[in-house]
């Protein structure tokens, strides 16, 4: 299982460029945002797992599923500025 904070990486809006012709083999990976810090933060203050990351402007939109007592887990949506 990857941990939080891989997947916080991963999901923190990647966007991916075709290989260079001067680099067949090669892979560009450009971040759009840096919402790591927030997305931790918000799954600590919360006691839930991490769903979505998602850089909006000035924004990071971060989404987690946090367990109930005896109930179903829901979803909770936190916008926090970068």
């Amino acid at each position: 299982m990857a941990s939080p904070l891989s997947v916080v990486v991963l999901a923190a809006g990647l966007a991916v460029s075709a290989p260079s012709p001067d680099e067949p083999h090669g892979l560009i990976v450009r971040v759009a945002g840096d919402c790591s810090a927030a997305a931790e933060q918000v799954v600590e203050q919360t006691g839930g797992q991490l769903l979505s990351v998602q850089p909006s402007g000035n924004t990071c939109i971060i989404t987690v599923l946090v367990q109930g007592n005896g109930q179903r887990p829901r979803k909770v949506t936190v916008r926090v500025p970068m």
